[in-house]
C-alpha cells in the first residue's frame, strides 16, 4: 500500500508499506477515503514539533479522515464490512483517573493518530483502528464531509467549554478550518452576533457566509472597529490562530468577565498577556484540547450546515500531490480553507 511520511523539514515521500491485519478482536481495518490537512499536521512538517512533541523521520502524520470499513475482529459490533465511518483519532486507556472522570481527551496513556511518539498518522490507503473509534456516516454526509467531523468536533467541543452561548456576542480571531468550526457550532449554539477576524480575504468571506456579522483583516484598527459597533465587548473571544498578535487583541476586545477560549497552536512555547487588563477585567483563561465526546456534535453540524460543511473543503489533491497539499497550506495561498488529499477517490 502507499504511505505518506516526513522525511525531513517540508520533505515528505510516497512510500511502499505492507498492508497492515488485525490483529485484535476489537480492532477493524479501514481503507483510506480522503485525509484533511490540519494546521497541526504543517507544524510538523514545518518546524518538526510542536512543543516537546518532536518528530522523529520518516514519520507520517495526519489525523482527520474517512473511509470504509475492510474488515473487523471476531468482537467487533458496532460496525460491519462496507459501513463508510468518520474516524476519532484519539485512542485513550480509558483506565486513568482522566479517563474514569470523564476527560478522555487527557488520557495520561493516549495514543493520538499523526503524533510523534505515539501512533503514526492516517496517510496512507489501509489504517487498523480501534472499533470503538469509528462512527458510522449517515447516508447524506460525503466521505470528506466524514473527514471534517475531526475539525468540527473541536468546534462543538470549544463552543460546549464557553458555556451557554445563547444571546451572546463573540469573537472568533482567525477563520481557518477550526475557527469556521467554532463559528458553526456558535450558531448551532445560539449565538446573537459573531465577529470574525481573518487575514485571508477568501476566508473571511467564508465567514461571512457561515453566518459572521462582520469580518475584516487582524489590522491595527480590528479592535476598534469592533467596539464600535459592540460597545460593551465580547462576551467571549475564541482564539483560533495561535499568534501573538491576537490573544492582545482578544484580551482587548473581552468585555470585564469575559471568556476567553485559546484554541489556536502557537509554534513559539510561551505567549504573554496584559495582566492589567486580564486582572481589571477579571478575564476567565480557557485552553481547549482537541475535542471530548463531540463526534456525534460534529456529525451534527454536517447535518445541520450540509453546504456549509462541504464548502469548507476548497483543494482537492491526489495521494501522489501530497506534499503540494502541505506547501499550499502552510503557505496560506490562493484562498485554502482545508485542503483534501484523496486515497480513494471513487468514493469520496
Amino acid at each position: 500500500m502507499r504511505v505518506l511520511k516526513l522525511t525531513g523539514l517540508r520533505r515528505m515521500q510516497l512510500l511502499d508499506a505492507p498492508q497492515p491485519a488485525l490483529t485484535s478482536p476489537m480492532d477493524v481495518l479501514i481503507r483510506v477515503a480522503c485525509v484533511g490537512v490540519c494546521g497541526s499536521d504543517v507544524h510538523y512538517y514545518t518546524t518538526g514539533r510542536i512543543g516537546s512533541q518532536v518528530v522523529q523521520y520518516p514519520f507520517a502524520v495526519g489525523h482527520e479522515f474517512a473511509g470504509t470499513i475492510e474488515a473487523v475482529g471476531a468482537e467487533v459490533r458496532n460496525v460491519r464490512p462496507g459501513d463508510r465511518v468518520a474516524v476519532d483519532p484519539a485512542m485513550p486507556c480509558c483506565a486513568c483517573d482522566q479517563c474514569l472522570s470523564g476527560r478522555r481527551h487527557t488520557c495520561r496513556n493516549l495514543r493520538f493518530l499523526g503524533c510523534p511518539g505515539q501512533i503514526e498518522g492516517c496517510l496512507c490507503d489501509f489504517l487498523v483502528m480501534p472499533a470503538a473509534t469509528c462512527i458510522r456516516l449517515p447516508d447524506t454526509c460525503t466521505m470528506e464531509q466524514g473527514a471534517l467531523v475531526e475539525p468540527l468536533s473541536i468546534g462543538a467541543y470549544a463552543a460546549r467549554l464557553a458555556g451557554n452561548l445563547r444571546g451572546k456576542r463573540i469573537a472568533i480571531l482567525g477563520c481557518g478550518p477550526i475557527g469556521l468550526s467554532v463559528l458553526l457550532a456558535a450558531r448551532r449554539a445560539g449565538t446573537a452576533r459573531i465577529y470574525v477576524s481573518e487575514p485571508i480575504a477568501a476566508r473571511c468571506a467564508f465567514a461571512r457566509q457561515c453566518g459572521a456579522v462582520w469580518g475584516g483583516a487582524p489590522s491595527g484598527d480590528l479592535v476598534a472597529a469592533i467596539l464600535r459597533r459592540e460597545p460593551l465587548a465580547m462576551d467571549a473571544v475564541f482564539e483560533c490562530c495561535g499568534r501573538q498578535a491576537a490573544l492582545d487583541q482578544a484580551v482587548e476586545l473581552l468585555k470585564p468577565g469575559g471568556r476567553l477560549m485559546l484554541i489556536g497552536i502557537p509554534e513559539v512555547d510561551r505567549v504573554s498577556f496584559s495582566i492589567d487588563l486580564l486582572r481589571r477585567r477579571e478575564i476567565d483563561i480557557q485552553n481547549v484540547r482537541r475535542q471530548n465526546e463531540c463526534v456525534e456534535a460534529g456529525i451534527e453540524l454536517v447535518k445541520v450546515f450540509p453546504n456549509l460543511t462541504a464548502g469548507m473543503v476548497t483543494h482537492r489533491f491526489p495521494a501522489e500531490q501530497t506534499q503540494d497539499a502541505f506547501d499550499l497550506v502552510a503557505a496560506c495561498e490562493d484562498g485554502v480553507v482545508k485542503a483534501m488529499v484523496q486515497f480513494d477517490p471513487d468514493r469520496v
